[in-house]
């Protein structure tokens, strides 16, 4: 059953057990994600496992957790992140396993990226959809951006004019997670009620000294010293390692879905349009796609989603010595690309 995001709350755990998030808008699928999770441990689920498909992904193991009898609590919740779309001969086999699966003990939350003719044409996808809650989370045009601003600054009880709301979703690119910490800053730095203009762009303008969007610009340049001076001035500055890793989680992702989309018959331009790259960021990609194979890209994604868990707790690790070396990691193979090209 497909639903709209507003129809979440209707069909949250115990009524149903299996969730299919799916889309290009890592925000809301996050958002949702929480809401899932949230009804889930009010009804008793206090153990979580999370896998995320990768090539030579083991799905014995989604079995193995499934049968494995938890000694802390009677109810689970299991995501399964699959960014490619694609789970392969066996996956596929196995999801179609778990949308036969009664509603029993475990919460079923599967991630997917936007579903395309193939993923909806599969057997896998169908049995999904027809035993399970489909979401798909589109991103939100750039002219309906404004109108989303102003919802979401209505939740902490403030509120800015049309001027000042196409004034956010212009400097954020159309990108929700940045429109979205823009107004929680909003919401730290100002009391509730009306924003003005000038109040808004002293804040959305208001940058460090180090700028946490020149990190991938010298990554993909190659200058591994550079990298190491900004990830040091930001630290210093008081930046959090989730905060300076998430334009990376916002270079890679289109990153991916860009390769992805090339390797489908698209030319690079449409792919770069319909990922919402432009300017700057374009080029970035288009540098990044000279020397980054799928492979790498995906295993980027996953480090930054393991250094996420790090600065939050949960996974062991120092996040900000692991961000320093993915950085630096890409650089130097952005610096070898860069030596092969000029010995030509």
């Amino acid at each position: 059953m497909r639903i709209q995001a507003a129809q979440l709350s209707q069909h949250l755990p115990p009524r149903q057990h299996l969730f299919v998030l799916a889309g290009d808008e890592p925000l809301s699928i996050t958002e949702s994600l929480d809401q899932i999770r949230a009804a889930a441990r009010q009804q008793g689920a206090q153990e979580r496992a999370s896998f995320t498909v990768e090539r030579y992904f083991n799905w014995g193991q989604i079995s193995q957790f499934l049968q494995s009898f938890s000694l802390f609590a009677e109810r689970r919740i299991l995501e399964i992140n699959i960014p490619t779309g694609k789970p392969g001969v066996e996956g596929a086999k196995a999801l179609q396993q778990l949308a036969e699966l009664p509603a029993a003990d475990t919460t079923i939350i599967i991630t997917l990226p936007a579903p395309d003719r193939d993923m909806t044409n599969s057997a896998w996808y169908e049995a999904l959809l027809q035993q399970g809650v489909v979401l798909i989370h589109n991103q939100v045009p750039l002219a309906q951006l404004p109108d989303w601003i102003g919802q979401r600054l209505a939740l902490q009880q403030q509120s800015a004019d049309e001027v000042s709301r196409r004034f956010i979703a212009e400097q954020v690119e159309g990108n929700l997670l940045a429109a979205h910490q823009e107004i929680q800053k909003l919401g730290l730095l100002y009391p509730a009620g009306p924003l003005s203009e000038q109040a808004i762009r002293q804040c959305v303008l208001n940058v460090a000294r180090f700028d946490v969007s020149q990190l991938g610009e010298a990554m993909l340049q190659g200058d591994q010293s550079r990298i190491l001076r900004i990830i040091e001035g930001l630290r210093e500055e008081g930046e959090t390692a989730v905060t300076v890793m998430n334009p990376l989680v916002w270079l890679f992702r289109p990153l991916l879905q860009v390769r992805i989309a090339m390797q489908s018959g698209q030319s690079m331009q449409n792919a770069l349009t319909q990922a919402r790259l432009f300017g700057d960021r374009q080029q970035l990609v288009k540098r990044a796609l000279e020397f980054l194979p799928q492979k790498h890209i995906e295993a980027a994604l996953q480090k930054l989603s393991d250094i996420d868990r790090m600065a939050k707790g949960v996974g062991d690790g120092d996040a900000w010595l692991e961000l320093s070396r993915l950085c630096t990691g890409i650089a130097r193979m952005a610096a070898s690309r860069s030596a092969r090209a000029r010995a030509r």
